[in-house]
């Protein structure tokens, strides 16, 4: 079911991009887990699409997913979490929507939100927040910093990251 499910969101973002006018994103970033994900991985990497449509020229929204990965420290295991069979990697898929506000030339804000599906045995995911910040060091590459947390069942997943974002099409 859970595959199904994935799999019919996947489905319903791509048409969407293909009927609709605004610049497609694709991100990639290295992260350090902290909190929670801290104790038990030491490395993340992830991967992000959106589809952003220009409300005025200050503001773009639109729907947002991706990929991130977690490489855990192999001795660590949390009886009753995420981590209890011994596998430390944790995977997310989120799911959901993405605002940027252009702050001053160059600069912008903004926030994803949604949810995260789990990807690994015992990981139930859980709701999605990533606000970031961006420099646009050129009209089509941006780098980015951001906060990206997944509030699961007794805590949160939590990962600083930095990378660099893609935009095709659009402008």
């Amino acid at each position: 079911m859970k595959k199904f499910t994935l799999l019919t969101l996947c489905a319903l973002f791509c048409l969407s991009v293909m009927n609709a006018q605004g610049e497609f994103k694709i991100g990639i970033a290295a992260g350090l887990p902290i909190g929670d994900a801290g104790d038990f991985s030491v490395f993340s990497l992830a991967v992000d699409l959106g589809y952003l449509f220009e409300i005025t020229e200050s503001i773009q929204v639109g729907p947002i997913s991706g990929y991130s990965h977690s490489f855990g420290d192999d001795g660590a295991t949390l009886p009753g979490t995420i981590l209890e069979d011994g596998n430390p990697d944790v995977s997310f898929i989120p799911i959901g929507a993405g605002g940027r506000f252009v702050v001053a030339p160059n600069f912008n804000i903004g926030a994803d939100l949604g949810y995260a599906i789990g990807l690994n045995d015992g990981n139930d995911g859980g709701f999605y927040y990533a606000p970031r910040l961006s420099y646009s060091a050129s009209e089509d590459v941006d780098i980015v910093a951001a906060f990206r947390g997944v509030a699961i069942d007794g805590g949160s997943w939590d990962i600083i990251t930095l990378g660099v974002e893609f935009g095709i099409g659009g402008k």
